[in-house]
């Protein structure tokens, strides 16, 4: 049985109104058209499938009015998940996750299978023409075993496996593909001089990129309004000295703390501006584009 299409939702809006929305939008689309934004995708955005419907269509859309979308994802929840089917337990020093061989062999075939393929297509039934990537494809990610130090103890290093930090990204295959209109998905995993594979916290490869590609804007989706005061209000434009000061007072803390840290980094080597958006709300990522409302926090690099 075919279904009835669904009610036009925004039937109450005049035409003339649509029209005038629209326009709104134009002054943003002339300023970052032909540029750079790469989009960090996860939390809630990416496991509701009315949110990861919008998340497309608006990767889509921006892609269409002429800008260059870059899409780096997660995949925490579905990686705990494949690892519970096969009786591991993951565990977290630091937040970071202890990456044993066969562990990693399960995050580079979800991420890099599962949840990269499943981008890739939401994005092409979508309209656009998305490209699936490792780190590995172009030796774009250059990796090397992560050295934790103990947060209470600097002489202690802890041993969290086939966990990387990166040495260097080389960008040429995302530019070869931009230039031909696709839209590159790329999993966070590296490899190392022996061709081992690490995985990379998603946070970090997606603000490296943003650096080494020269991005107009990195846009963080979390499971959070923004960055919050100690009120819990949204504080919607920061700059890098004011975050430097929240660091310092205790207000930035706990999963924000890598978020942000890269974010920064990312403003102060030229990335013009960072967003850290809700991805709980529909098309939150168009909204913060092309519109001059703040939907979430805007860190600029000076």
């Amino acid at each position: 049985m075919s279904q009835a299409p669904a009610p036009d939702t925004l039937a109450h809006i005049q035409p003339r109104d649509k029209a005038e929305i629209l326009a709104q939008a134009l002054p943003y689309i002339r300023k970052f058209h032909g540029k750079t934004l790469v989009i960090k995708y996860g939390g809630n955005a990416m496991t509701d499938p009315a949110l990861q419907q919008d998340f497309a269509e608006d990767v889509v859309l921006l892609k269409l009015v002429g800008m260059n979308p870059v899409v780096v994802h997660g995949g925490g929840p579905q990686i705990d998940e494949a690892l519970s089917r096969l009786g591991k337990k993951g565990t977290f020093i630091q937040g970071m996750r202890v990456t044993d061989e066969e562990t990693m062999e399960v995050v580079e075939w979800v991420l890099g299978g599962e949840v990269q393929q499943d981008i890739v297509g939401l994005i092409n039934v979508a309209g656009g023409k998305a490209v699936g990537l490792t780190g590995r494809d172009g030796a774009m990610i250059r990796a090397r075993k992560l050295k934790m130090v103990d947060k209470d103890d600097p002489t202690k290093e802890h041993d969290v496996g086939q966990v990387g930090e990166i040495e260097s990204i080389d960008p040429s295959v995302v530019k070869a593909l931009q230039d031909d209109q696709f839209i590159p998905v790329i999993s966070p995993i590296g490899f190392g001089a022996d061709n081992e594979s690490y995985n990379i916290n998603a946070d970090l490869v997606a603000s490296k990129l943003a650096e080494v590609l020269k991005a107009e804007k990195l846009v963080l989706l979390t499971n959070t309004p923004g960055v919050l005061d100690k009120q819990g209000q949204l504080l919607t434009d920061l700059t890098a000295r004011r975050i430097d000061e929240l660091f310092a007072d205790g207000t930035i803390s706990g999963g924000m703390l890598p978020k942000i840290a890269g974010a920064l980094d990312a403003a102060k080597s030229g990335v013009n501006a960072v967003h850290i958006i809700d991805g709980r709300v529909p098309h939150a990522m168009l909204l913060e584009i092309l519109t001059d409302q703040a939907y979430g926090t805007m860190i600029r690099s000076h």
